[in-house]
């Protein structure tokens, strides 16, 4: 949520200056952390730009020295969590501390798209977090390796940024005070020390808003449109950034998802805005409000999981119905699971199963097509949802077949083996975590 490259033309931008670098405080065995610098200007209302943020000369910023790495026998994946004060990050499969960084404010965190990078949406900018597990490919083979994390002194400048959307080897960054839409070769990040720093290319809406944006494979984007009043249309520009279609049919858009490699999602305030084969079509809720705002797809299902809700006056509804949405029949399943959920419980497994984390503590586990409950397994005791969103509350993070849970109550984080159907490891965290992701290496 591959590959697509692009040429790019235009002017090129001096870097804009960022915070220094603040390398993790738990050291590992080997390790170095890596420095990028990455910035964008943003271009007048409708139009686009490309262009590279460069590095100075007189103080590179390399990746992880070859010298400090540590060389792995296969790919080791990394999990990193918020909490207040800073970033940890954690071995995947151990659940052991690899590093940990004080960072000064709330965070927001999302993979960058290369099996590397987190992007770190604090303050004025997406900030790059190097979770230091990465691997060099050659040929037919790979050679992986590990370093120490390192929050990188470098960013992409934004203004309230928001929504990072990764898909078809793009990540798309949406900056909410701008509305400034920044996109670039994901895997680019990944090869700075050779290659130099990515290029990018922008485009900024005519009015800024909380919104988000897709880049499809052939290069086109699909954009929200809307004001700091107002959202209610998705626009597709083309490669050139000019408005080819749009369709004003989704009052309140939030929340996007890609089902199977090319079907798009939309979240309404009455139902969902499908975009397919270059068309949009809308699957209407059953009743007057139904939101749909928080979505998760999969690459092997046409159905995208979403939440539910019906009460348009309520802050905190705390809903116990999701939405299934079958995008090649358009068929809307309502399923009531019992209890409730928050919009950190959405989850898809690696086979397409949908995935909730629900409020009596269990993952509920569901066929996406029927709807029908596979499987429930306890993970943590019974919650409920906080009425801030910023506050911690348990989280459901996804990678490969483990699904990992937190528990903010007790500082712990739990990793549930999908195919056993149970917790096979529990871990202790020196902080209480709120959000949750991961890097592949």
């Amino acid at each position: 949520m591959v590959p697509f490259a692009r040429p790019f033309s235009g002017p090129r931008t001096n870097p804009v200056a960022h915070p220094a670098r603040t390398p993790f405080a738990a050291p590992l065995a080997a390790a170095c952390g890596a420095a990028l610098l990455l910035s964008g200007c943003a271009a007048g209302p409708g139009q686009t730009t490309a262009q590279t943020s460069a590095g100075s000369s007189a103080n590179p910023s390399p990746q992880a020295d070859d010298a400090e790495r540590t060389e792995l026998r296969a790919p080791k994946p990394r999990l990193a969590y918020t909490y207040a004060g800073g970033v940890g990050v954690l071995d995947a499969a151990t659940l052991e501390p690899a590093g940990d960084v004080g960072l000064e404010g709330y965070s927001r965190i999302s993979p960058a798209g290369d099996g590397r990078h987190v992007l770190v949406a604090s303050g004025d900018s997406f900030r790059v977090l190097d979770a230091g597990t990465w691997t060099e490919r050659h040929g037919d083979h790979g050679h992986s390796y590990a370093a120490q994390p390192t929050l990188t002194d470098h960013a992409f400048g934004a203004s309230k940024p928001g929504h990072v959307v990764r898909h078809a080897g793009r990540t798309v960054l949406f900056s909410d005070g701008s509305g400034r839409v920044e996109s670039f070769t994901s895997a680019a990040l990944g090869t700075l020390a050779e290659d130099g720093l990515p290029e990018t290319s922008t485009y900024t809406a005519p009015e800024a808003h909380h919104g988000v944006a897709v880049e499809l494979e052939d290069g086109k984007l699909l954009v929200t449109v809307g004001n700091e009043n107002a959202r209610d249309a998705v626009a597709l520009l083309g490669q050139d950034r000019k408005e080819i279609v749009r369709s004003q049919d989704c009052p309140g858009v939030h929340g996007e998802a890609v089902a199977g490699e090319n079907t798009v999602t939309f979240g309404c305030e009455d139902g969902m805005l499908v975009f397919t084969d270059g068309r949009f079509s809308k699957i209407s809720s059953p009743d007057a409000y139904g939101r749909m705002g928080n979505h998760a797809g999969s690459p092997a299902s046409p159905v995208v999981l979403a939440d539910y809700k019906v009460d348009k006056d309520t802050v905190l509804e705390r809903p116990t119905r999701i939405s299934l949405v079958n995008t090649a029949t358009k068929a809307l399943k309502l399923v009531d699971l019992g209890t409730s959920y928050s919009f950190r419980s959405l989850g898809r497994g690696p086979a397409g199963e949908v995935l909730v984390l629900g409020a009596d503590g269990a993952l509920h586990v569901l066929n996406p097509l029927t709807g029908a409950t596979v499987s429930t397994v306890p993970v943590v005791p019974a919650w409920q949802e906080p009425e801030a969103w910023q506050d911690p509350r348990p989280t459901l993070y996804v990678q490969g077949s483990t699904a990992y849970v937190t528990e903010p109550a007790t500082r712990k984080l739990h990793a549930v083996d999908l195919k056993a159907g149970k917790v096979v490891r529990t871990a202790s965290l020196p902080h209480t975590p709120d959000e949750l992701t991961g890097v592949t290496g």
